[in-house]
């Protein structure tokens, strides 16, 4: 294929993993066990969520939406990887490949939202219990969730809108096991530094300012719950807490690292195996944080489960 722009019958090469064909059934098997206990474990907590009233708080109402997205998150990716292994097929669509950018784009940009969100209801919770209620009413609350979407979704569609107006030249194979942004910008013939500009700024915004929101939020956690007199109260405030945290380590920590290791290196192989940390790793943790962690959902899980 000549250097141009790519139609909607050309297709881009996701090779993997790994292209070793004696691993692929490995592969295949270890997905598609992730897959199934994180769309299993994800959904449990949001029917345990939705069916017992006294979970129907805010911080349980964005617990259900972050299981939510995170069945939406990994679904975007594995599924296509999966049928390709079992296809032996590394082929999808230039149509299909946009696609699947824009909803990994949207889904990661609303996790990352809500997860600051959650930061933030854990502050009001803790730092000015007497106005939890009030500050945290409702329509505040369906507000939160619905800006999340609405900002993701409209960062998805200019980054794949400015994919669009690139030209691709006949090497369209991807070292990636999905259509990553970066790497399909980086197969690209025509000058790439507008998509660059706006895929730095764009994260620089939409993952920096979440993230310095996360931070401020606890350190102000921190100097209240230090402020507490008994020990029993200061592990309480902790363990609220915890499992929040942990999430937000594993996914920003990860997600650093793959951004870090592509800057380092011009081979995307080691880029692919760390995207696995964040993109399956972390969405399958989210249900075990959650549930093994807290009281309450472990009790709503039994019930509902032993009805």
């Amino acid at each position: 294929m000549e250097p141009g722009n790519v139609t909607q019958s050309s297709e881009f090469l996701l090779l993997g993993l790994s292209e070793e064909p004696e691993l692929q059934p490995l592969l295949f098997g270890l997905f598609l066990f992730m897959y199934l206990i994180t769309v299993l474990g994800n959904l449990l907590i949001i029917l345990a969520v939705s069916s017992d009233s006294h979970l129907h708080t805010p911080m349980y109402f964005f617990l259900s939406n972050l299981s939510l997205v995170d069945i939406c998150f990994i679904s975007t990716t594995i599924p296509k990887m999966l049928l390709n292994i079992q296809t032996q097929s590394k082929a999808i669509t230039y149509a299909g490949c946009l696609t699947q950018m824009y909803f990994f784009l949207l889904f990661a940009g609303v996790d990352d939202f809500i997860l600051t969100v959650m930061a933030y209801d854990r502050y009001v919770a803790i730092c000015h219990p007497l106005h939890y209620t009030v500050i945290m009413n409702s329509q505040l609350c369906g507000l939160f969730v619905l800006v999340s979407w609405i900002m993701s979704a409209v960062n998805s569609l200019l980054q794949c809108l400015m994919v669009l107006d690139l030209s691709f030249c006949s090497d369209l194979e991807m070292p990636h096991f999905f259509c990553e942004l970066k790497q399909v910008v980086q197969l690209a013939c025509s000058d790439t530094f507008p998509n660059d500009i706006v895929m730095y700024f764009s994260a620089g915004l939409l993952g920096g300012g979440p993230l310095a929101g996360i931070l401020y939020s606890y350190s102000k956690i921190v100097s209240s719950i230090r402020a507490i007199p008994s020990a029993q109260g200061k592990y309480k405030a902790f363990s609220t807490c915890a499992s929040h945290l942990s999430v937000v380590f594993l996914f920003y920590v990860t997600g650093l690292g793959v951004y870090l290791g592509s800057v380092g290196t011009h081979s995307s192989q080691s880029s692919a195996t760390a995207s696995v940390m964040y993109t399956v790793v972390t969405p399958m943790l989210n249900p075990f944080i959650y549930s093994l962690r807290n009281k309450d959902i472990k009790r709503a899980l039994e019930r509902f489960l032993g009805r």
